[in-house]
């Protein structure tokens, strides 16, 4: 079969779902282990599925692209690489979004007592337009927290997909004998 830009865009859109939901998976994990008030279970799962997510998305996208060399032919390094940015694009997306409705389901008893504890400790040292300030991001927190989150899976997606699109192109040389279809490769020195 020949990859085409929407075939393109429907290949990573459903790869981006599978991101998305691994990455939100390890997110409501992480707040759920929250609910357990250890600190040390908290920070241990914390680093722990940060871990697994970290890896896990280098392990998924050089899957994801080996499947889409394979399926399609004549895959070229710039399809992967397109392939790659769009799959974190879409799986950012996910995940910023439920990032976002985490925080914006956080019950305000707690907002307040955060609130109040940063305020007691550095309004002293800030003055009294630094919670005028601090209420205006509290505010706006989902809407942040949305644009960051996709922000950087975009740019981890992107960093990730360059660094694979080549890799996988690299091992294939090396399988084929070095053959770049000038009949001078390895095998016919």
């Amino acid at each position: 079969m020949k990859l085409d830009s929407k075939t393109l865009w429907n290949e990573a859109g459903k790869t981006g779902l599978v991101f998305g939901l691994f990455s939100s998976v390890c997110l409501g994990l992480r707040e759920a282990s929250a609910l357990t008030g250890s600190n040390f279970l908290v920070q241990a799962a914390a680093i722990i599925l940060w871990a697994v997510e970290f890896f896990g998305c280098i392990l998924l996208m050089k899957k994801y692209m080996l499947d889409l060399r394979d399926k399609y032919d004549d895959v070229t390094m710039v399809d992967t690489y397109r392939y790659g940015r769009r799959i974190g694009l879409l799986s950012g997306l996910i995940l910023a979004s439920v990032d976002a409705v985490l925080i914006m389901n956080i019950p305000q008893e707690t907002v307040t007592s955060v609130m109040n504890e940063l305020s007691s400790s550095v309004s002293a040292q800030l003055g009294s337009g630094y919670e005028a300030a601090v209420d205006q991001v509290v505010d706006r927190l989902p809407l942040y927290t949305f644009i960051f989150q996709w922000l950087y899976c975009f740019l981890y997606g992107s960093l990730l997909s360059a660094i694979m699109s080549r890799y996988i192109f690299m091992q294939n040389y090396f399988q084929d004998g070095g053959d770049n279809g000038d009949g001078n490769g390895i095998d016919n020195q």
